[in-house]
């Protein structure tokens, strides 16, 4: 096999394994939060003060950094659940982190997402 070949075959594989499948940066979605006491889904237990969110499809440790875009506050949360199971809404954060970011109040608020 040619060596030039091989070398940018090597280069797209590096640079296709460091995005995340059908998710981009600066993604605007609807957050909601949740508080029940429960063990997550990829098996720790839920601790609703800490920084971490629910999210369908990221990978369990994916960083997040979500900004609540009615007062631009930010958090940095951990994916570590699955969720939210609601039409329209694209993360489900633990009660920490939706206090973070001033959400508590309306349950529900417009957040932009990006991978760190």
């Amino acid at each position: 096999m040619n060596k030039s070949f091989l070398a940018a075959l090597l280069g797209l594989f590096a640079v296709v394994g460091l995005t995340t499948p059908g998710f981009s940066n600066n993604t605007v979605t609807v957050a909601s939060w949740y508080q029940c006491c429960h063990t997550t889904a990829n098996g720790e237990a839920f601790n609703p003060d800490g920084l971490t969110a629910a999210h369908k499809t990221l990978p369990f440790g994916t960083q997040v950094r979500v900004t609540n875009l009615a007062n631009n506050r930010t958090v940095t949360v951990r994916i570590n659940d699955r969720g939210p199971f609601v039409h329209g809404r694209g993360l489900d954060l633990s009660r920490g982190a939706a206090r973070a970011i001033g959400c508590i109040s309306s349950g529900t608020c417009r957040v932009s997402m990006d991978i760190l």
